[in-house]
C-alpha cells in the first residue's frame, strides 16, 4: 500500500524561504550591479563620447571607433598583441603537456616537482617577476653573463626591437604551471587498458601518444587553450614593468592593454580608451566563439558515440 503524499508546505513557509534566498543573494546582486554591470554600461556610453575626466562627456557618435583605423599606435598595439598571443600560448601549452607527460611517469618526489613547476604560474604576472625579468635580460643581466662564458657579445635584449617582444613571450611560456596541472589530472583519467591494447598491437610510444593521449586530452587542451588565450589578450603587467610603461623600444612591446591604459590614464582620453576596451572585448568574444565552433571537429568527449 502506497504512503499518502506529504501535504505541500504552507504558503507562508514557502514565501519565507524565498525571502531568505533573496536576502542571501542580495550582496552578490548589489556587488554585480554596482561593480560590474554599472561600469560596463558606463564604459559603453563613454565609448561614444569625448571625455577627459575634467569636463562632462560630449556625444561623439562613432568618431572614436573610426579614429582607430587611422591610428598607427592602435594598429601596432593590435599587431604586437596578436603576435604575443598566437606565439606564446601554443608554446606554453606544448611545454605544459610535455612536462605533464614526463611527470606522469611516476617520478620520485612528484609532489615536489609539481609544486616547483606550478610556482611560476603564481608569480608569473606579478610585478616582482617582471622586475626580475629586467634583471635577467638587461645588458648587465644574468643571460649575458652566461653567454659571455661562451664568448658571445652581450646585448640588451629588452632594448633591442627584434628581441624585446621575444623576452615577454618567454615570460608567458614560463608560466606553464597552471595548464600543466590540468593536463596532469587529465592524464590520470585515461584508462590504462587503452595503452595495454596498443602495446599488444605493437604501437610505439609516439604512436600511443598521438593516437591515445592527445585525443583523450582534447577537452583539457581546449579548456587550457581558451583560458590562456583570454589571459594573454589581457596581458598588461609584463609590458608595463619591462618597458617602463612606454611599450618600447619603438613600440615593440606595446600591448593593446598598455596602449588602452596610456590613452585613458596618461592622455586622459577616456572616451577613446573605452572604445578600445570594447573593441578588445568584442575581439576576444568573436575569437572565443570561433574556437568553440572549431572544437566540434577536434575535441573528443568520452560520452560521445
Amino acid at each position: 500500500m502506497e504512503a499518502p503524499d506529504a501535504p505541500p508546505p504552507p504558503r507562508r513557509d514557502k514565501n519565507r524561504h524565498t525571502l531568505s534566498g533573496h536576502l542571501f543573494l542580495s550582496p552578490w546582486i548589489l556587488g554585480f550591479v554596482a561593480l560590474t554591470a554599472g561600469p560596463v554600461l558606463a564604459s559603453l556610453y563613454l565609448a561614444f563620447t569625448r571625455y577627459n575626466l575634467l569636463s562632462p562627456p560630449s556625444w561623439a557618435g562613432l568618431d572614436n571607433f573610426v579614429r582607430m583605423f587611422s591610428d598607427p599606435h592602435f594598429l601596432n598595439s593590435a599587431q604586437v598583441t596578436i603576435i604575443y598571443v598566437f606565439v606564446s600560448v601554443p608554446l606554453q601549452l606544448a611545454l605544459a603537456l610535455f612536462l605533464a607527460v614526463v611527470l606522469d611517469k611516476g617520478l620520485r618526489g612528484l609532489a615536489i616537482y609539481r609544486s616547483g613547476y606550478y610556482l611560476p604560474s603564481l608569480l608569473g604576472a606579478s610585478v616582482a617577476v617582471a622586475v626580475l625579468w629586467r634583471r635577467i635580460f638587461g645588458y648587465d643581466g644574468l643571460l649575458n653573463g652566461v653567454l659571455d662564458i661562451f664568448g658571445v657579445e652581450p646585448t640588451s635584449w629588452l632594448q633591442n626591437t627584434s628581441t624585446a617582444l621575444g623576452t615577454l613571450i618567454v615570460l608567458n611560456v614560463w608560466t606553464f604551471g597552471s595548464p600543466m596541472i590540468i593536463f596532469l589530472a587529465g592524464l590520470r583519467q585515461i584508462p590504462h587498458d587503452l595503452y595495454e591494447s596498443a602495446l599488444l598491437d605493437g604501437a610505439g610510444a609516439i604512436r600511443r601518444f598521438w593516437s591515445i593521449t592527445v585525443p583523450m586530452l582534447t577537452p583539457m587542451i581546449f579548456f587550457n587553450l581558451i583560458i590562456q588565450f583570454i589571459n594573454a589578450f589581457q596581458a598588461f603587467t609584463p609590458s608595463y614593468v619591462v618597458s617602463g610603461g612606454t611599450g618600447g623600444p619603438n613600440g615593440s612591446t606595446m600591448f593593446y592593454t598598455l596602449y588602452l591604459y596610456i590613452q585613458g590614464f596618461r592622455n586622459f582620453d577616456m572616451g577613446y580608451a573605452a572604445a578600445l576596451g570594447w573593441v578588445l572585448l568584442i575581439a576576444i568574444a568573436v575569437l572565443t566563439a570561433i574556437n568553440f565552433i572549431a572544437s566540434r571537429y577536434w575535441v573528443f568527449y568520452a560520452d560521445e558515440k
